[in-house]
């Protein structure tokens, strides 16, 4: 159970996040938006996310080996696409906020795949994934085993 329902008691708020992520998820393509979203949301530790992702991803399509290389990405470098690597890469940086994360080299290697509106929603999609991740966690958001969601 949640510490607070916080579509009740902040509802302006996080309608706010809503619009962001409805946004973020319109402007990336599926496939890079699961991929951005799982990513920070391994590095974040967040379990509802990355049990959230890891599924919406394979219904999406992504072959499990390639999410499940997501927390390794660095290692398994062969199941992502060049620009999926890009994208993983300002994942991280963006992610792991300090002087020495998103560095020119990760901000020109994402620039040879993407223009500059799309690196900006790229942007976005992170920092949303990264919000969802700080409520979820703070809130005590637990993955939902039940009939829709079972453990298989």
């Amino acid at each position: 159970m949640t510490r607070i329902e916080m579509t009740e008691t902040n509802k302006s708020g996080y309608a706010a996040v809503l619009g962001l992520e409805a946004y973020a998820r319109k402007s990336v393509q599926p496939r890079l938006y699961e991929i951005i979203k799982l990513r920070a949301s391994i590095l974040n530790g967040c379990g509802f996310c990355v049990d959230m992702h890891a599924t919406d991803g394979a219904a999406h399509g992504i072959p499990q080996r390639t999410l499940h290389a997501v927390a390794a990405w660095q290692h398994a470098r062969n199941l992502f696409e060049e620009r999926e690597l890009a994208v993983l890469a300002l994942t991280d940086a963006v992610t792991k906020l300090g002087p020495d994360t998103v560095t020119d080299e990760i901000w020109a290697a994402a620039s040879q795949h993407f223009n500059e509106t799309e690196l900006g929603d790229i942007v976005l999609a992170i920092s949303v994934i990264n919000v969802w991740n700080r409520i979820a966690i703070a809130t005590e958001m637990a993955p939902p085993v039940d009939e829709q969601h079972p453990i298989v």
